[in-house]
């Protein structure tokens, strides 16, 4: 049976601090718009701010479809599965806001996530989430699955970048400065740091 929380700490704040991976779905608000759900799995990428806040730094892609969603209509849901030990699913649904680079509140909320290099390769914006419903659910049905270790590719490739030729690549994709349901995406060129 599924339970309600009034929070994140605890035994569900160490769970979802403990996964390797979870997950974001997103939706425009138009019934014919495309729903996106996007893995993230960056070592270090996730942090809780607080009791009912939650913050992820989003990356470089060939696209930008949960910014674009956010940007629209502020609805997320976040989710983690235990892939080992007791079965269990939890999901985090709320309003998310990307905090771009050059937003005042930037350089605060990259030092909340201390395992990370304070300036990133590929960092495009930190989305924060305030929950309005935490739910946990069985997970029964989810398999055993081993995590190894992080794929070292993503940090590898945007390493070679600056803020010009990383601004120059988001150019070139289709899906970046805007949604592939038109929606307005990333900001080009992308912003600079505030601080």
């Amino acid at each position: 049976m599924g339970k309600t929380y009034d929070r994140i700490d605890g035994r569900l704040r160490t769970f979802i601090e403990n996964q390797p991976l979870f997950f974001t779905a997103t939706a425009p608000l138009g019934q014919e718009g495309t729903i996106n759900l996007s893995p993230k799995g960056v070592a270090g990428s996730f942090a809780v701010l607080d009791e009912r806040t939650v913050a992820y730094l989003d990356f470089a892609g060939s696209n930008a479809e949960t910014i674009a969603h956010l940007r629209e209509n502020g609805r997320i849901t976040l989710m983690w599965c235990a892939f080992q030990g007791p079965p269990n699913i939890v999901r985090v649904h709320g309003r998310g806001e990307p905090v771009f680079r050059d937003d005042p509140r930037f350089e605060d909320l990259v030092a909340r996530f201390p395992g990370v290099d304070p300036a990133p390769h590929g960092l495009r914006a930190v989305v924060v989430v305030t929950a309005e419903l935490i739910r946990d659910t069985c997970g029964y049905a989810v398999p055993f699955l081993s995590y190894d270790e992080d794929r070292d590719l993503h940090a590898k490739r945007f390493a070679r970048e600056d803020d010009a030729s990383l601004s120059a690549y988001f150019a070139k994709k289709e899906h970046i400065a805007t949604s592939i349901d038109g929606l307005p995406g990333l900001p080009l060129p992308l912003p600079g740091r505030a601080g």
